[in-house]
């Protein structure tokens, strides 16, 4: 880690999130792909070494063992080393962190990582069960009893709907309990989501909507709605990393410095011990020097909508159990003090599993360097990352943090 702020993201690239009925993984995965090779003024054959993320390309269309081989076939990119990353829905930013991680060794000097995912498919029941299996499968029985939810938590036949939003209800309403937030705030939290994501051509869901039509939508697991809940779709995303060395020769206009990268795993905790964001937090700003305070845009992984209350709290933006009064200053908003999730997040931006991580970056990225357009945040000079995957008892399997700065 003593290399940190030696990397720099040199471009980066995106498609939009949505339902693609006429597109698999691999032509997302080129769209992404040639916008970020693009963005860094360079050619595939300029890339030295290559990180591709999926998280479940397996249980939707059957494509295992060499997922970036396959997408990546006709890009021109294959015939240098190659590396398929999963990680559940931190896929991508681990992609991203090897790549870094790659680059710091001395081993490269231009590397790309790219996060792609196709979740949707004839047979809706196959996302749920992808989903479904970022758990201990040996602790499934118990799961579903602690949750009292049934089929829907298993990824065998026919789930009806996401196991993942049956474990963030029951964290939401232990959340509820000790920061006194209600159904209204987390509404309040897809409102503002959703404002963000109509800036955004990016974005999977870029309707505004209302506090009523949120609380009013399909109830999902209670307290949480089909509006305050993170939809299915596809989509990739795509980011060049350089050394400082190399984005010198190369005259790499507005270099965004990777400042921390920290990809951690969950573990067996008890109650009341630091779980892995909180560890995960306290080393990205011990690694970067920079502190909650100077962050003036993030995005945080929002799958649920109370994700990004709890995530702004243990960021340090305000105290344990302060994140409704955050949320209500107006702190998180455009023109606020740290911008959270200008995006749209996942809620609105969409969440196809394995690409998510890196459109977190592509927004910090495109934050950075001023050309957010109608959402940007003005004077931003400094951003974080926040994305989460999977669930081991009591924590997230995995966790990363990035740190960006101009």
């Amino acid at each position: 880690m003593s290399n940190a702020g030696q990397v720099i993201v040199a471009g980066v690239g995106m498609t939009r999130f949505g339902k693609y009925s006429d597109r698999g993984m691999r032509s997302l995965a080129e769209e992404a792909v040639h916008d970020a090779l693009g963005d860094a003024a360079i050619s595939t054959k300029d890339v030295e070494v290559v990180f591709f993320s999926n998280a479940a390309a397996g249980l939707i269309t059957g494509q295992e063992m060499i997922r970036g081989q396959v997408a990546l076939r006709k890009t021109g990119l294959l015939g240098i080393p190659l590396f398929n990353v999963e990680n559940a829905c931190a896929s991508a930013s681990s992609a991203f962190h090897l790549a870094y991680m790659s680059i710091v060794s001395g081993m490269y000097d231009i590397a790309l990582a790219v996060g792609a995912e196709k979740m949707t498919s004839e047979d809706k029941t196959r996302a749920f069960r992808a989903t479904a299996a970022a758990v201990d499968l040996e602790e499934l029985r118990e799961i579903k009893s602690r949750l009292g939810s049934g089929e829907a938590a298993a990824p065998g036949a026919g789930p009806s709907k996401s196991l993942f939003m049956d474990i963030y209800a029951a964290a939401t309403r232990e959340y509820m309990k000790i920061s006194g937030a209600t159904a209204e705030t987390f509404a309040d939290v897809a409102v503002k989501s959703h404002a963000f994501a109509a800036l955004n051509p990016k974005a999977q869901y870029r309707d505004p909507v209302t506090r009523e039509q949120v609380l009013n939508s399909r109830e999902i697991s209670p307290p949480l709605t089909l509006l305050m809940c993170s939809p299915i779709g596809d989509g990739a995303a795509a980011a060049v990393l350089m050394s400082e060395k190399m984005a010198r020769q190369r005259a790499i206009q507005q270099p965004v410095r990777i400042r921390a990268s920290v990809v951690l795993s969950g573990r067996d905790r008890e109650p009341g011990e630091p779980d892995v964001l909180d560890r995960a937090v306290k080393r990205a700003y011990e690694v970067s020097g920079i502190g909650p305070a100077d962050l003036d845009v993030i995005e945080v992984h929002d799958a649920a909508a109370p994700a990004e209350l709890i995530a702004c709290e243990e960021l340090g933006l305000c105290g344990r159990g302060e994140g409704p009064a955050l949320l209500a200053s107006g702190a998180t908003q455009l023109g606020g003090r740290h911008v959270v999730n200008p995006s749209g997040g996942l809620l609105s931006k969409g969440h196809p599993v394995g690409a998510t991580g890196i459109a977190q970056i592509y927004e910090i990225v495109d934050q950075l360097r001023g050309r957010a357009g109608a959402r940007q945040s003005n004077g931003a000079r400094v951003g974080l990352t926040e994305n989460g995957g999977g669930f081991l008892g009591r924590d997230a399997a995995a966790m990363s943090i990035h740190i960006f700065s101009l």
